[in-house]
């Protein structure tokens, strides 16, 4: 993907006048808005917009926000750093042109997401889209590896919520049955067609297991380009549910019991166009390099919770026998492991054999979920680690003392378990810069205190419609 070139003072000639054809196209084609679209500390997609025909200068300077929301908590509140959380300061920011999309399901908007930038020309520490693009440039450079990446997705679909904030589903067909995609059929097909129209690659769309739930999986792509495109899928599957009358839930969690929603990651490392997790002399095909960056990410599965599971109502949805990968355990094709082995079917594997990181859920900001999983990964390349034993099953059946032997072990249980861990973990907050990894911590622990003393029902109410 073409990255965002950064800017001059006096403004990015070759971007502005490329920006001026393209608000010409969108005025042609009906456009009266851009939206301009990042994902907070907290998780939260937040925006700004401009008329189409401002375009030009958006690219040439930016658009103003607050660097205050890189500590905004999901209700809004905010928290502080040293450096972050004041109401000083300003950032700009900066539209990539090359992920510009009309959206079909918002007639008369387009989208694009933004790289935040300094006033004086300098890219924002705490910006998550700056340091996913970093750690992917440092691998291409520093190991001659690329990444190729995926977020599934999973959201419920309910009756608007009243002013209680309820939950009612609104299909009652069973778990992955037939009955719920002809009840969802005509929305369903409408969302297929939106994806299709904004060029989001769609492997599968089907009925999930908790009631009213469903799961779109794209095509993989570079992992800035993928974090970009689960986003923009959320506001699209969003908007095709507020024309058909339906309200969208991606909260980890939205009744206290049950299966909630997940946010699975899928990820591969390949060097000079050969996928590196199949064709190898390691177990199950993996080359030297791919068990490594495995084992890389089993050995920080705990503190990368911290990222990838980040709101209270995470751990209500992290319970053993549910699918959720609660143990520091993998295995092929084992679902109850933290890190499940995708080998995929004979004759595709070059192409289908990844590795998919279970404990996240919609809550992550996808470009900190993916750059932290990453980065685990390399680590345990740089350090030559190996995959212990790997477990079939269900890991929570283990015989303590076999568990022990494996390094198997419970996940934390709580965000603040999470963010212990975290604060342990030199390799991801160094990875991530002491201001955005401070960030990362202020947010979590404002979030744990602003649930304090709920119970479980009304922590996963808290959060129920702010995803």
């Amino acid at each position: 993907m073409t990255t965002l070139a950064d800017p001059v003072p006096g403004g990015r000639p070759g971007e502005v006048e490329r920006a001026v054809g393209l608000a010409a196209e969108l005025a042609g084609r009906g456009v009266h808005g851009v939206v301009l679209s990042y994902v907070d500390t907290a998780g939260v997609g937040r925006v700004k917009t401009i008329p189409a025909g401002k375009l030009a200068g958006a690219a040439a300077w930016g658009v103003g926000m607050s660097p205050v929301f890189d500590t905004f908590l999901a209700n809004d509140a905010i928290v502080s750093t040293d450096v972050l959380g004041s109401p000083d300061g300003d950032l700009r920011l900066y539209p990539d042109l090359d992920q510009l999309t009309v959206l079909s399901a918002q007639p008369g908007w387009a989208w694009a997401p933004v790289d935040r930038i300094t006033q004086d020309g300098e890219r924002h520490p705490g910006c998550s889209r700056t340091f996913l693009r970093r750690l992917t440039a440092e691998a291409a450079r520093e190991h001659g590896l690329d990444f190729r990446a995926g977020v599934e997705i999973e959201w419920t679909l309910a009756v608007p919520p009243g002013p209680d904030g309820d939950f009612v589903p609104v299909a009652t067909g069973p778990a992955y049955g037939a009955a719920r995609q002809v009840e969802l059929s005509d929305y369903a097909a409408e969302l297929l067609a939106a994806c299709a129209a904004q060029g989001l690659d769609v492997d599968q769309f089907h009925p999930e297991y908790a009631a009213g739930q469903f799961e779109l999986a794209m095509a993989p792509l570079d992992p800035v380009a993928a974090a970009d495109r689960s986003v923009l899928a959320r506001q699209t599957i969003r908007a095709v549910a507020r024309r058909h009358g339906l309200a969208v839930s991606f909260a980890p969690a939205v009744r206290a019991e049950g299966v909630g929603n997940g946010g699975h990651l899928h990820l591969s490392a390949w060097r000079a166009g050969v996928n590196l997790h199949t064709g190898g002399d390691r177990r199950h095909g993996l080359t030297a390099e791919a068990e490594s960056f495995t084992a890389g990410v089993l050995a920080r599965l705990p503190a990368l919770t911290a990222v990838t599971a980040p709101s209270p109502a995470s751990y209500l949805r992290l319970r053993p026998s549910q699918w959720a990968g609660v143990f520091t355990a993998w295995g092929l094709e084992t679902r109850e492991a933290g890190l499940r082995l995708i080998r995929g079917t004979a004759g595709l594997r070059g192409q289908a054999a990844n590795l998919e990181v279970k404990p996240v859920d919609l809550a992550a900001n996808p470009y900190l979920a993916l750059g932290c999983a990453i980065a685990a990964g390399l680590d345990g390349i740089a350090t030559g680690a190996t995959l212990p034993e790997e477990t079939t099953g269900d890991p929570a059946r283990l015989d303590p003392a076999e568990a022990k032997a494996r390094g198997v072990r419970r996940l934390p249980v709580s965000l603040a378990e999470a963010v212990a861990e975290f604060r342990g973990d030199t390799v991801l907050r160094a990875a991530l810069g002491p201001v955005l990894a401070d960030a990362v911590i202020a947010v979590r622990e404002g979030e744990s205190a602003a649930v304090a003393g709920l119970d479980d029902e009304r922590v996963a109410a808290a959060y129920r419609w702010k995803y």
